[in-house]
């Protein structure tokens, strides 16, 4: 391994991106132990005794309002301009990188922790299938040009020995430049690089809830943080008063020590004191009672309340917090309850098939080595994130195909009928056709019709 001196830009560019990198892991592993359920109140500087550590309750609702979203966002292809299906050479792309899952966790990183990143870069075992990785932000950081509004420099650090990474990638709009940090010169050197002069960074953030002001990203946990700490308040509350007051209390009064021994004399166990002999004292001047049980709903409804306000604040339907719906469970309730959370989902795709889509223009320079001016209006093809019936499906597109807006083969696209499907579907009708020639007329017309 060859190693050289990086240049003075190129060396404070890792420079101010390692600083931003690890400014920024604070809140990485503040967002990452509340969507794992980690976070516990002890964090929350509350005196919670050690004996009533076991006490301690956590409802993960951070989890919820990130899964809630991401479940309903998946890409189903790429199209370019006038035409009408998705471009299979970049579909093939797309699942030679297994994408179809990777895709998932860069959308639920971006969900989680305010963006995560899109690297592509050549691939040695196969020309003309670009590699793309999905990172994370824990490791890979960028810089936004003020003007375009891209990555103008990222820089990605791995490889963690001895508390500090002594690997990295430095991404830069002509250049690609593998790091190795020199423990004796005490800096980071320049072991091999890939001088591709694409003119743009070979890496694309996926930023969530981005804003002019803040292109860097937002948490969706953000909002359901603090209700989520607050039931955990009343939780752990209701967990101490479910083993102290859910239960009546009893007493005795005038009862001396001796009274509780058996019958030879040796103590009780406190289990067979409470159970049993308390209650069949022979002192004659005891007395025996019972205080009434606490009722705890005061405490349920609590957190009823605080699930309701985080079914607001995420706009996951109450139902997904384990609260009854107030209406009944029609298709038309459903619909309605979810028409925020929907309108939220379309709202991530318009939001994030920019980045999709300049991810796949990058593929096509790496894999053709020019740039395709179609590709600049390349279209993002989504999986509709509400949650159509299949015969809600079906009788809307058989009304459109009475209606002749649509024809039969249209009629099977948004059916999502594989290709494959398709084909054996025609071969079935032409054989449908050669046994009824006459129902192959009639048929005809009124397609024509």
């Amino acid at each position: 391994m060859t190693a050289v001196a990086l240049s003075a830009d190129e060396n404070a560019a890792v420079v101010r991106l390692e600083q931003k990198l690890m400014d920024a892991q604070s809140a990485l592993k503040s967002a990452h132990a509340y969507y794992e359920g980690e976070q516990r109140l002890r964090q929350l500087g509350l005196a919670v005794p050690p004996s009533l550590q076991q006490f301690l309750t956590v409802v993960n609702w951070p989890r919820m309002a990130a899964d809630g979203v991401e479940e309903r966002l998946d890409i189903e292809g790429f199209r370019f301009p006038g035409v009408d299906e998705a471009d299979e050479d970049l579909w093939r792309i797309w699942q030679d990188n297994n994408l179809d899952e990777e895709s998932q966790l860069a959308h639920l990183d971006a969900l989680i922790y305010g963006r995560s990143y899109i690297c592509v870069g050549a691939n040695e075992d196969d020309e003309a299938t670009p590699l793309v990785t999905v990172e994370s932000p824990f490791e890979l950081v960028h810089e936004t040009d003020p003007r375009s509004r891209r990555a103008s420099a990222a820089l990605r650090l791995y490889d963690e020995r001895d508390g500090r990474a002594t690997r990295g990638t430095l991404y830069l709009p002509d250049a690609t430049v593998w790091l190795f940090w020199s423990g004796s010169a005490g800096r980071w050197v320049d072991v091999d690089r890939d001088d591709h002069r694409m003119g743009v960074v070979p890496v694309v953030p996926v930023v969530n809830r981005a804003r002019t002001a803040n292109r860097a990203g937002v948490s969706e946990l953000k909002d359901v943080i603090p209700l989520t700490d607050a039931a955990a308040r009343s939780l752990t509350n209701l967990q101490l008063a479910q083993e102290t007051h859910s239960v009546p209390q009893r007493f005795v009064l005038g009862a001396a020590a001796g009274d509780f021994v058996d019958q030879n004399g040796q103590p009780l166990t406190k289990w067979e004191a409470y159970f049993s002999s308390v209650w069949t004292l022979a002192n004659e001047q005891a007395k025996v009672g019972q205080l009434p049980s606490a009722d705890l709903k005061n405490l349920t409804e609590t957190v009823e309340h605080y699930a309701r306000l985080a079914s607001g604040v995420t706009a996951l339907p109450p139902n997904y917090f384990g609260l009854a719906a107030d209406d009944a469970a029609s298709a038309d309730a459903i619909r309605s309850r979810e028409a925020r959370l929907v309108k939220r989902c379309e709202r991530k795709q318009t939001a994030w098939s920019g980045s999709w889509e300049q991810a796949m223009r990058l593929v096509l320079y790496v894999a053709t080595g020019d740039e395709d001016a179609s590709a600049r209006r390349l279209q993002t093809l989504w999986r509709d994130p509400a949650t159509p019936t299949r015969a809600q499906q079906a009788d809307a597109v058989v009304k459109l195909a009475q209606a002749g807006i649509l024809p039969r083969e249209g009629a099977w696209d948004d059916l999502k009928y594989s290709p494959a499907r398709q084909e054996r579907l025609r071969e079935q009708f032409r054989r449908q056709d050669e046994l009824d020639p006459v129902g192959a007329v009639t048929r005809l017309v009124g397609q024509q019709a």
